[in-house]
């Protein structure tokens, strides 16, 4: 098998997805961190919408893509059929709208555990995780955001050094599946008080280095971050390197520009590092209502990227 480097990797097949294709065509760096902005929402805040109507919705709001939590579609990726996906695929290019990539991985399943003590168990769940990067593949992806705290928690009397270790030997059975279809595994650093492992961006970063693959990278999420002691903006900057993925949200759950977090600020690290990633919503209280959300989410966070010119 052919011998992955960062930058033959993301230089490939996912070279759309870090910015690679703005290298590719001559831009400087200060050229990149003028570029526009992209745009993309998770599809369950709209619950019971078809998808279709999703797809259409989204892209007349000025969305540029979609992100897809799997149990929206089938609690068992496997039970998807191709014509599914063909279907899916079809929709979303008749709404001019990108499929990213799918997150909230392990959501309402059963038997998959990042940090299990038994080996067949891991093997299952590495399995697993091979056949969602096929199903985003599928529809068009290229990112597989692992958040799932309750399947990554580290189970009674596992230490974190050794559930260190069990997770990196799930991700390592992943990787040639990565690289072969071209899809990034991202990691979120999740808050404390919805798991206990993984619960920092330097956590997450050294079980990236400890797997040590291009196609293992770091996701940042707004709702996680703000439970850090370091500030957001600094934490964007200090993972500059291995960051792949954002979810722009509040720390109240709503969208971005629906409580108080300046995201001005925010933006400016994502400019200062060159951030050429999709800027995604991800909500967890959708009391406002899926459209409200959409369209208020949207129209802050480019008023935000007007100040940060």
């Amino acid at each position: 098998m052919k011998q992955w480097t960062r930058r033959n990797f993301i230089g490939g097949a996912a070279a759309s997805f870090v910015g690679a294709t703005c290298l590719r065509r001559g831009n400087t760096r200060a050229e990149e961190k003028r570029l526009p902005l992209r745009y993309a929402m998770c599809n369950e805040v709209f619950r019971g919408w078809p998808q279709e109507r999703i797809f259409r919705f989204l892209a007349e709001c000025g969305y540029q893509g979609v992100e897809i939590a799997p149990f929206t579609i089938h609690r068992d990726v496997t039970q998807i059929s191709a014509s599914q996906r063909k279907t899916l695929r079809k929709q979303a290019d008749a709404a001019k709208i990108r499929v990213i990539g799918l997150h909230w991985l392990l959501a309402k399943t059963q038997g998959f555990h990042l940090t299990h003590p038994d080996g067949a168990v891991r093997r299952h769940t590495a399995e697993y995780l091979c056949e969602l990067a096929r199903f985003c593949r599928d529809l068009g992806g290229e990112l597989l955001v692992f958040g799932s705290p309750k399947q990554r928690d580290l189970p009674p009397g596992i230490s974190r050094q050794l559930g260190m270790r069990y997770a990196c030997d799930v991700l390592r059975q992943v990787i040639p599946t990565l690289e072969k279809l071209g899809v990034i595994l991202a990691l979120e650093p999740l808050s404390p008080r919805t798991t206990n492992f993984l619960r920092t961006a330097a956590e997450a970063v050294e079980l990236i280095q400890k797997v040590d693959s291009p196609a293992c990278q770091l996701h940042l999420d707004c709702n996680a971050m703000a439970s850090e002691s370091v500030p957001i903006p600094e934490l964007i900057r200090r993972n500059a390197r291995w960051l792949v993925h954002f979810h722009a949200n509040d720390p109240n759950g709503r969208g971005p520009g629906m409580g108080e977090l300046d995201f001005v600020p925010i933006f400016q690290a994502l400019r200062e590092i060159g951030y050429r990633g999709w800027i995604s919503v991800e909500v967890f209280d959708v009391s406002p209502g899926p459209e409200r959300t959409a369209r208020e989410s949207l129209h802050y966070m480019k008023q935000v990227e007007k100040k940060v010119g």
